[in-house]
């Protein structure tokens, strides 16, 4: 792994403390995260939601915006939000599945 893939991993780790506002599972663990990449300070993140009509879009983006302004070395945020491939109940993680499962609700 490059110092870059090591960096990159570094803020997906770091975005697992960015809670999805209605479920209380990770934006990573959710699958809404697509990819981030980071270079000269500026740190871009490809991302989805469950649906065009989410409500929190504005919410989860100035989480995710603020919590990475956290880390040393970065400047900005830049979100890249898309819609291909669209978001499916596969895209959760098992841990997010889990979660899902423990507050009753289902992931199949």
């Amino acid at each position: 792994m490059g110092s870059n893939a090591v960096q990159d991993q570094h803020y997906w780790d770091v975005l697992t403390e960015v809670m999805d506002p209605e479920f209380p599972i990770s934006v990573v663990d959710m699958g809404l995260i697509y990819d981030i990449q980071a270079k000269d300070g500026i740190v871009e993140v490809t991302m989805t939601y469950t649906s065009t009509g989410c409500g929190c879009m504005q919410w989860i983006e100035d989480d995710i915006k603020n919590r990475l302004l956290q880390e040393n070395g970065v400047e900005d945020v830049l979100i890249k939000v898309v819609w291909e491939p669209a978001w499916t109940i596969d895209c959760l993680s098992e841990k997010g599945k889990q979660q899902l499962k423990h507050w009753g609700v289902s992931s199949r």
